[in-house]
């Protein structure tokens, strides 16, 4: 049996060798790593559900934030997997100054 968090790990790092491997001179040497929350001492009023540094090359999921997306009783864990790709997507398209959907876009054709 595998915790939350263990899950979580895992979805990012799926999603982060996908994206790696679909960019992956864009995306050499990117540190992909996950944290609980973030430890800033003067935070937004909404918690950010990833930080993007693109100086150390380094991309930290917020577990906690992106969790809470998804904590409703409706919610599964397809519903979960999702906000966790969401969020990684969307850092690194924020990484790569791209839009989320122009990271895959061939996965998103139905046609």
């Amino acid at each position: 049996m595998i915790t939350r968090a263990e899950a979580f790990d895992r979805i990012v790092g799926d999603t982060a060798h996908y994206l790696v491997g679909l960019w992956p001179e864009e995306l050499r040497g990117v540190v992909f790593q996950v944290a609980d929350m973030p430890t800033d001492q003067a935070l937004p009023d909404r918690l950010p559900r990833w930080r993007v540094q693109a100086d150390e090359q380094r991309v930290t999921v917020f577990r906690i934030p992106v969790e809470r997306v998804t904590h409703s009783p409706e919610k599964d864990d397809v519903d979960r997997r999702i906000a966790v790709e969401t969020a990684v997507f969307r850092a690194v398209a924020e990484l790569l100054d791209k839009d989320p959907w122009d990271l895959a876009p061939d996965r998103y054709r139905h046609w």
